[in-house]
């Protein structure tokens, strides 16, 4: 509670400054699925019951966050990488199988969150591999959709990934969602064409309307302390593109 309190202080202190902007503060937290992913059970007696025992946990963690009124994002690496890492020996049935488990203790957790108040992200994995052996968005679609939360974030510059947007002409997006795509690479050095940025942002928002869209980056620039591919000052660099990208697209749909 103190480092909440300490994070809203000094927001509130922030904003004045900035009175032209429409800033909300967030905090990031796992699903139970992805602690699951990295840290294998060795106590309880079933998967399944050590899943159950982190939604009840994850469940108290959420709703202090979202109790302070923070925005709360919720972290799924284990809806997505999870498949060509841990569960790499699964089909895609079973992996479906195992993360509709996953959705189904999430959404238990969430259940006293305001859906409004709460975003998820979905991650193939920030790091600059090949992804050969990532899972289709496609396969992915609907158990995503199933997420109680308002707001879906989804890699979408992630070079493997670019062109999933064509989906959404075909596949039914509820309507109560918003979609925060990703149209920076987190996992690379090259900084955006504003212009390629607001070009993804309306392959997005001609499917879904603008009110339905905020632009976002694909993941977080450094995932751990140890682990950062981008530099603090590319990462400054990108974001100013990500900015003026959505400013040319928002000038599409006035």
């Amino acid at each position: 509670r103190d480092e909440l309190k300490m994070m809203t202080d000094a927001f509130n202190a922030l904003k004045p400054a900035y009175p032209d902007t429409d800033a909300a503060l967030f905090l990031t937290a796992p699903s139970p699925g992805t602690i699951a992913l990295f840290m294998e059970n060795q106590y309880y007696p079933t998967d399944e019951a050590y899943l159950e025992a982190l939604g009840a946990v994850l469940k108290q963690e959420y709703e202090l966050i979202a109790g302070q009124g923070i925005l709360l994002q919720v972290d799924c690496p284990d809806l997505a990488m999870g498949r060509h890492t841990r569960y790499s020996h699964l089909t895609d049935k079973e992996f479906l199988a195992r993360i509709s488990l996953n959705i189904q203790t999430l959404n238990h957790a969430l259940s006293n969150i305001d859906p409004d108040q709460c975003r998820v992200h979905i991650c193939w994995g920030n790091y600059p591999g090949t992804h050969h052996c990532d899972i289709e968005l496609r396969t992915l679609f609907d158990p995503i959709a199933a997420i109680d939360a308002r707001y879906i974030s989804l890699e979408a510059s992630n070079h493997r990934h670019a062109h999933e947007w064509t989906l959404f002409e075909e596949l039914k997006f509820p309507d109560d969602k918003v979609l925060m795509p990703g149209v920076i690479d987190t996992g690379s050095n090259v900084v955006e064409h504003p212009d390629r940025v607001a070009e993804q942002i309306a392959n997005f928002a001609n499917r879904l309307g603008p009110d339905r869209v905020i632009a976002s980056t694909d993941c977080g620039f450094a995932t751990t302390a140890t682990a950062t591919s981008v530099s603090g000052e590319v990462a400054w660099l990108k974001l100013a593109s990500l900015v003026a990208g959505a400013k040319r697209a928002s000038r599409r749909f006035n």
